[in-house]
């Protein structure tokens, strides 16, 4: 009997469980740990920021789903992970001993890096977790009542732009539903070279596809910033060059702002020499095993990833769900072949997929592979990518309750995005149109 231990019980660790339930033998362990009880769908935080989701929308308390597999569930954050003894201590003081580790535990959202950012002591809000966007949707609420400028965006570090954008667009969409998108001023404010450069150095054409997004919805921007402080009400910002020297300085006013962190690693993991970087992500291999701890697998946004391109300001590069997906499929082959006394031999595609919502439309990308040069760089949108994410968000939550195995990226948005994978394991290019 082995003991495999899931640390991490969301959009990585749940199909990461699931999956090696299917592949492992029945007397092998299975254990997550999760920071609580629930599985957050996290892509649907900009809807609950708005009031267009709520708390019970979005997450499903996984538990007893867990158990009907034969998976245990430990709902407490993990204090620190100690991979010389095999062990993971638990913030109330359990020690677990695993044979095989995967981390797949999300970022630590490193607010603390720019002073009186965050919603925790700080003076803007977040959408990284279920909870940061309720708390922001009360305010929301008042902010509506009593309009005023709109910073949003993300700091310098951030990987994950998506949700920048995202957030803006629906909030501008909210705005017009409510009639006083006309009282609200909106600056978009992102450590990105350029518009729509999302960590990848732009994908087909999002530049100005997304410059021209803005422009029609009167969203002013500024690139190249880096965000030295935000006080109540101001946010003070340095916009430079693209040698990274200063260019000019910005005082910009606002009534209600959100605000991307940095990411870095869990404090669980933090400062582990050979299994971490200075950020404190997972590094791994090929095989997304860690060179030094070969019973330690990495999955998501915790694995490290250099970033796409040199940018003036830190700009980190976005783990996709496809791409964890594949990380996912690529980990449970692995561990089943060194249970079986074999070596890792599958690797993730990292491969980029997107749908990102804008309220009323939205904007899809493809990026194969996602390091350029790629065999496919496309990016488009219309009303029907709105459709698509909230259909998608039902079918995740289902697979969820359900238990199932499905490659639900490849399944899915591959399927509605015309994307057909071939025998070499390459892929067509998108076939729909908006």
């Amino acid at each position: 009997m082995t003991h495999t231990v899931i640390l991490g019980a969301g959009v990585g660790g749940m199909p990461m469980a699931y999956e090696l339930r299917e592949a492992l033998r029945n007397e092998d362990k299975i254990t997550v740990i999760g920071n609580g009880p629930d599985f957050q769908f996290t892509p649907s935080n900009p809807w609950v920021l708005v009031g267009w989701r709520s708390r019970k929308d979005v997450t499903v308390p996984v538990a007893s789903y867990l158990k009907k597999k034969n998976i245990d569930f430990i709902p407490v954050p993990a204090k620190q992970v100690k991979p010389e003894q095999n062990q993971i201590e638990l913030n109330d003081g359990r020690v677990l001993d695993y044979d095989y580790l995967v981390i797949a535990s999300g970022p630590h959202l490193a607010f603390e890096e720019v002073e009186g950012l965050g919603p925790n002591g700080g003076f803007t809000h977040s959408v990284c977790t279920t909870s940061h966007a309720e708390d922001a949707y009360k305010d929301w609420e008042a902010f509506c009542r009593n309009p005023g400028p709109i910073v949003v965006g993300a700091v310098q570090g951030a990987s994950c732009y998506g949700p920048a954008y995202e957030m803006a667009m629906i909030m501008d969409t909210d705005l017009r539903k409510r009639k006083i998108r006309d009282r609200v001023p909106m600056t978009f404010v992102t450590a990105e070279p350029y518009v729509g450069h999302l960590g990848l150095g732009g994908v087909g054409d999002s530049k100005g596809i997304l410059e021209s997004e803005m422009r029609d919805k009167h969203i002013k921007w500024v690139t190249n910033a880096k965000v030295d402080k935000v006080e109540p009400g101001k946010m003070f910002v340095t916009e430079v060059d693209e040698d990274g020297n200063e260019k000019k300085k910005h005082e910009l006013d606002f009534k209600f702002s959100m605000m991307l962190p940095a990411f870095r690693g869990i404090k669980a993991i933090a400062g582990i020499e050979g299994l971490v970087n200075p950020r404190d992500f997972v590094t791994v291999n090929e095989f997304q095993q860690n060179n030094k701890y070969k019973n330690i697998f990495g999955v998501g946004v915790v694995v490290a990833i250099p970033p796409v391109e040199a940018c003036p300001l830190p700009v980190g590069t976005p783990k996709t769900g496809y791409m964890i997906e594949s990380m996912v499929a690529a980990v449970v082959h692995n561990i089943r072949n060194m249970i079986d006394g074999k070596a890792p031999d599958q690797k993730a595609t990292w491969n980029a997929i997107c749908l990102a919502d804008f309220g009323d439309r939205g904007a899809a990308f493809v990026a194969l592979p996602q390091i350029p040069p790629r065999n496919v760089n496309w990016f488009s949108g219309g009303k029907w990518v709105h459709m698509a994410k909230v259909a998608f968000e039902k079918y995740f939550m289902r697979k969820i309750k359900k238990g199932t195995t499905d490659p639900v990226y490849e399944k899915y948005t591959m399927n509605i995005l015309g994307i057909k994978k071939l025998k070499d394991n390459s892929f067509t290019a998108p076939s729909i149109h908006d």
